[in-house]
């Protein structure tokens, strides 16, 4: 299928004014198309919120980006749709097959558990806020001690950075002479640094805790059960942004670069998901998730007013979109199956050849012995009515999707998709949706990218694309060459296409004023 190579070069001019508010960084190209991306994660945000939101608020924020923007109406992150592999699309340009991270709670054969000797092989990796040791400071950091080991490096511990096989975004940059920062919800997330550890300049990961949404009997401090705590957690992330674009340290205590790539991950759209709902099949708002976006909504206009007070507005880049969506969206669907008798039908077709099995709007299956697999494939097929199971994906077809468990470390054994609104969680949990599956509630996601310099303004592109492009656009849109991303060289990751817009690093014909950018 042909792409054009193209999703940031038209520039209306490259004004003198513009080009010494956004002060550089070192030595990226001083001809890119811009100087600074800001990419904004919004959890759970669908391309139909965006929709639903903007028709009722026409003045919003996000309706005054799409006018300078494009909407991409069908784009999807990858499966399964969890937050781990969803950053790692956008930050990497790379699926699971490439990134080697199917979730934040999975399973390595190569690898040892944590505080052991490694003499023996097979082990849960757990990227969660579980890892989370109190640091002298006050702050949250990870313990080594829970950290799996590897046996081929000295048995040393495992951090997530050294999890990921692929280069990050921020990492490109870095290595180009750029300025970097990120900021996100768990100590965790320094799996942007990238393999390097070096990757991000202004790292800032404030615990968010456990999800709490919708449980009864939470105690106050717990953020995400109540929407109110879980906005104020996002403006405290947000002020980071701002710290930023007036050329601070996150914590606004030090002068700094404003970087050339940043930018956070947000949560109230994700939680009122959660705790609300929808109001229908068709996606219509709740309240509680109309607020939600709204305050979301009016914590990015901070952003593009502060960017707009440091002339910074044309010469950065805002790509909103999300990690992963939420599901059902009709609740009506809604079905909660206790995990455990997943546990007990595999048990029963294998006694102990269950490694680990993750699960949330459906089930990923590693397996002690996968010669296992044939029969835990059988039995699950054979109770699918009892377990609200769609379909079991193993063996040659799980090998189309991603490498063979057989020459691959991590790659599940088996993949179970639920049906439509089945969340394998215990019955009590009082969430009203979920991620981590391949449903299109939870895979379909928004994705809007704005700047004044675009050639195509209030466009929309329903044809499908995936949120691995969003890496090498923005590697585009700095005037690097999307080929630094490993991912994006193993996959042939595209850059964003809209057939509107000019070739990759050229000037739009014909402007007066419009000069070359280069090759």
């Amino acid at each position: 299928m042909k792409q054009i190579l193209s999703v940031i070069a038209a520039l209306l001019s490259l004004s003198t004014a513009a080009a010494t508010a956004a002060t550089p960084a070192a030595s990226l190209p001083p001809d890119a198309p811009v100087r600074h991306v800001l990419l904004i994660s919004v959890d759970g945000l669908h391309t139909g919120d965006l929709a639903h939101f903007i028709d009722a608020h026409p003045d919003s924020t996000l309706a005054s980006l799409l006018k300078q923007g494009v909407d991409y109406t069908n784009a999807h992150t990858v499966a399964p749709a969890d937050s781990f592999p969803g950053l790692m699309a956008l930050v990497t340009g790379g699926t699971p097959a490439v990134t080697g991270v199917y979730y934040d709670d999975s399973y390595d054969r190569a690898l040892a558990a944590p505080g052991g000797d490694c003499s023996r092989l097979g082990t849960r990796v757990r990227y969660d806020e579980s890892l989370d040791l109190a640091a002298a400071d006050g702050h949250d950091i990870i313990d080594p001690a829970k950290l799996p080991r590897d046996p081929a490096h000295g048995c040393v511990p495992v951090y997530p950075h050294s999890y990921l096989r692929v280069n990050t975004i921020f990492e490109a940059v870095h290595a180009a002479g750029g300025y970097t920062a990120w900021t996100d919800k768990h100590p965790t997330y320094e799996l942007v640094q990238g393999p390097s550890g070096h990757g991000v300049d202004d790292l800032f990961l404030p615990e968010i805790g456990a999800n709490y949404e919708g449980l009864t009997n939470v105690a106050a401090k717990e953020i995400t059960g109540s929407l109110p705590r879980t906005e104020d957690y996002d403006d405290m992330k947000g002020r980071v942004i701002v710290n930023e674009i007036d050329g601070l340290t996150h914590d606004g205590k030090k002068h700094s670069v404003i970087p050339n790539v940043f930018g956070l991950n947000l949560q109230a759209v994700n939680v009122a998901q959660k705790i609300y709902g929808y109001k229908n099949a068709d996606g219509d708002l709740t309240a509680g998730l109309d607020r939600a976006i709204g305050h979301t909504d009016q914590l990015i206009g901070r952003f593009v007013s502060e960017l707009e007070r440091q002339g910074l507005r044309d010469d950065t880049l805002i790509i909103v979109t999300a990690k992963h969506g939420n599901g059902p969206i009709d609740t009506s669907l809604l079905n909660k199956i206790d995990e455990r008798r997943l546990e007990s039908v595999i048990d029963k077709a294998a006694p102990g050849a269950l490694a680990q099995l993750t699960t949330d709007y459906g089930a990923l299956i590693w397996l002690n012995d996968t010669s296992a697999t044939p029969a835990v494939s059988a039995a699950l097929r054979a109770n699918a009515n009892a377990l609200g199971i769609a379909d079991v994906v193993s063996g040659e077809r799980l090998a189309l999707r991603f490498p063979s468990p057989s020459r691959d470390s991590r790659t599940p054994d088996i993949v179970v998709v639920s049906r439509n609104g089945v969340i394998f969680t215990p019955p009590g949990d009082g969430k009203l949706a979920e991620h981590g599956g391949f449903h299109d509630d939870d895979t379909r996601v928004a994705l809007l990218v704005s700047s004044p310099r675009l050639a195509a303004q209030g466009q929309q592109v329903t044809y499908p694309v995936s949120t691995t492009q969003v890496a090498p656009t923005i590697l585009a849109a700095l005037g690097l060459p999307v080929t630094a991303l490993q991912a994006v060289a193993q996959e042939g990751t595209p850059v964003l296409p809209d057939g509107n817009w000019n070739p990759l690093r050229q000037v739009a014909q014909a402007q007066p004023g419009t000069q070359s950018l280069g090759k």
